[in-house]
């Protein structure tokens, strides 16, 4: 009767400790527009972000992205510009996923700064389908879209899902794209790629300087230097690398963080073991670009090794990252980051996006 009532009371608590747990987990719906190219994610009740895709923009994207507090993390302009955030750069918007160089069209510089004489050189990502869009504890997002030139022809069919979960001071998304060739499809080895986010203000690194960049159209950009002391965010990789010390190189994981008001506001992006050329290079800037490219091995190491992606026309590639917003009196350890790296490793193998 004793091992009856001792299993009894370890089955209920079992059952309290995982009610618990599941309580932690805030509530996600995901809710399409009906006359806007738009799909609202709300945890717990708040507005989380938008996937925004309309023909006004070159490519979808996650805009903006808050904190589990409603702090915006991403930086606003050019669709909702903020007074004294930088203003380079116009194809910075929220989160977004694409490349500079696919068969020679630059999809990550295009946006509306492009001169129409030149768009030809450029290409767009159009969203024709949303094929899932549910709540629950985790809220999925599955969208098709094509990848064209200026003539409308495909070069790539992208099937992307999101997954949306949140927990107390915590927002977390797994993004896993796939992407099918049309027609033979060769990544050149670039600089602006592959997942990119443009961060607020005050998650930029503080710098005086004026700095120049320079795309591969030879387009040169002029990041203007601050003094308003608002900026003061830093980096820190996997591999211990800091501040500016982390661009362009390797690492699983790679955290932005800095004050945002009161609190302490973290963007993490971790890497998946299944991506091609893991781990990932950082693309992270300090004036606010935080990107996580693979394929830009020749301007990473100096010319020592380049990463080019060739597919043959039906083959396919997979891109897998989870991104974890923090805010709070601290933000998500090194150990804490370790740890969701190695649970996402074993996750999101294969290409299944059901």
């Amino acid at each position: 009767m004793k091992r009856f009532r001792s299993l009894c009371f370890t089955v209920v608590m079992t059952f309290i400790v995982s009610a618990v747990a599941a309580q932690k987990q805030d509530a996600v719906k995901v809710v399409k527009s009906a006359n806007e190219n738009k799909v609202d994610i709300f945890i717990g009740g708040k507005l989380f972000t938008s996937f925004l895709y309309p023909d006004s923009l070159e490519k979808p994207v996650l805009f903006p992205l808050r904190a589990a507090d409603g702090t915006i993390v991403t930086r606003g302009f050019p669709l909702d510009p903020k007074p004294g955030e930088p203003t380079d750069h116009p194809h910075h918007i929220g989160l977004w996923l694409n490349f500079e160089n696919v068969n020679g069209l630059d999809f990550w510089n295009n946006s509306y700064a492009i001169p129409q004489n030149k768009k030809n050189l450029y290409g767009w990502i159009r969203t024709d389908k949303i094929l899932k869009a549910s709540g629950g504890t985790t809220g999925v997002l599955i969208y098709h879209a094509n990848w064209i030139n200026q003539q409308k022809s495909i070069l790539l069919e992208e099937i992307t899902r999101f997954e949306f979960s949140g927990e107390k001071g915590r927002r977390i998304i797994d993004r896993i794209t796939t992407l099918k060739a049309d027609t033979t499809v060769v990544f050149n080895d670039a600089k602006d790629g592959m997942l990119g986010l443009r961060l607020a203000h005050e998650l930029q690194m503080p710098t005086t300087e004026d700095q120049q960049f320079t795309d591969n159209k030879g387009n040169v950009t002029t990041v203007k230097g601050g003094t308003d002391h608002i900026a003061n965010g830093n980096y820190i990789t996997s591999a211990g690398k800091t501040g500016n010390d982390a661009w362009s190189t390797r690492g699983v994981w790679c955290k932005v963080y800095g004050k945002m008001g009161a609190d302490s506001v973290s963007i993490a992006i971790i890497d998946h073991p299944e991506n091609p050329n893991y781990p990932t290079f950082w693309h992270a800037r300090g004036y606010g670009l935080f990107a996580a490219n693979p394929l830009g091995e020749k301007v990473f190491t100096n010319g020592k090794s380049a990463k080019n992606l060739h597919l043959k026309k039906g083959e396919s590639v997979t891109f897998r990252y989870k991104i974890i917003i923090d805010n709070g009196d601290k933000t998500i350890s090194i150990a804490q980051l370790n740890e969701q790296a190695k649970d996402f490793s074993h996750r999101y193998t294969g290409q299944d996006h059901q």
